[in-house]
């Protein structure tokens, strides 16, 4: 009777269930989770207005000049792109929005805006009391690569903004079946160092050091390399010498002994993708040239 609607490029935690249940107290028949945003950047985003029940009375799409929030002239309210409908109502809105030719086929665009003001439409708050998370109130939009970045280098604040660790909220990923990280010396006898990072299973690091930095499963660091301020995905192995900072590395990519990447623009942005704020990304399965030829 009821679908909830998803993005698939945002980073939170919410029990749905709580909403689900807020959605059923109001005999809504759509009802969108909301938050407020900074109001210099709430363009990006759909605005609502909503009444003392918590029924939305205006929607907008991402607006040039976005309202504010009533008392609070430097947020506004938006929507998170998290819906939930009664299934009559969206089989019957989708069917009618497919007929017309001017439509946008979008839920922000076209099928909200015309629910407002003839529907049940809601508006419901994220973070609040109700439901199993531990209200961090921690959502980010990861649809650029400076964001997804931003959104891992926040796991490694001293506390971070996203509780990974509730002991009664689990994690429902997939994990491979590795062996424990490890960190052990080099052929030379270097001792590695980890400091303020996450290691997954299976990685080991052997004489590197690895600074505020996560790294996924299944990665080797070797003597001496170094790798700071990144992300290596997993089966990304990292010659001893080597020095990444402030990358982005893709699945089973074999960066060379000596390899430096993030400290000259010009070389790296001959070779790779670098994001406005300056990560360098290596994709995935990347042949160095060095590694070509041998």
């Amino acid at each position: 009777n009821h679908v909830v609607i998803l993005s698939g490029d945002h980073i939170y935690r919410m029990d749905y269930a709580a909403m689900l249940q807020f959605h059923l107290d109001q005999e809504a028949e759509l009802t969108i989770a909301c938050m407020p945003v900074p109001l210099a950047s709430a363009s990006s985003f759909g605005v609502m207005s909503v009444d003392d029940v918590h029924q939305i009375r205006a929607f907008d799409e991402k607006p040039e000049h976005p309202k504010h929030l009533p008392n609070d002239p430097d947020h506004a309210l938006a929507s998170m792109g998290i819906y939930i409908f009664n299934m009559e109502l969206l089989s019957c809105e989708l069917q009618s929005d497919y007929g017309l030719t001017a439509s946008n086929y979008d839920f922000g665009k076209d099928i909200i805006p015309r629910l407002i003001g003839t529907r049940g439409v809601y508006a419901y708050r994220f973070g609040e009391e109700t439901g199993r998370v531990m209200q961090d109130k921690y959502w980010r939009d990861v649809g650029t690569i400076d964001s997804y970045y931003m959104a891992n280098m926040d796991l490694l604040e001293p506390i971070p903004s996203m509780n990974l660790y509730q002991p009664d909220w689990v994690i429902r990923t997939y994990h491979s079946q590795n062996p424990p990280a490890r960190m052990a010396p080099g052929s030379l006898g270097q001792e590695g160092h980890v400091i303020n990072s996450m290691l997954s299973t299976g990685t080991v690091v052997s004489g590197g050091i690895i600074r505020h930095s996560i790294l996924f499963a299944q990665v080797q660091v070797d003597e001496n390399a170094v790798v700071e301020d990144s992300i290596l995905f997993e089966g990304v192995q990292v010659g001893a010498g080597a020095h990444l900072r402030r990358c982005i590395v893709d699945k089973n990519v074999q960066i060379p002994p000596g390899e430096r990447i993030g400290f000259n623009h010009t070389a790296d942005a001959a070779r790779f993708v670098i994001s406005e704020s300056g990560i360098t990304v290596i994709p995935k399965d990347y042949r160095f040239l060095t590694n070509a030829l041998e």
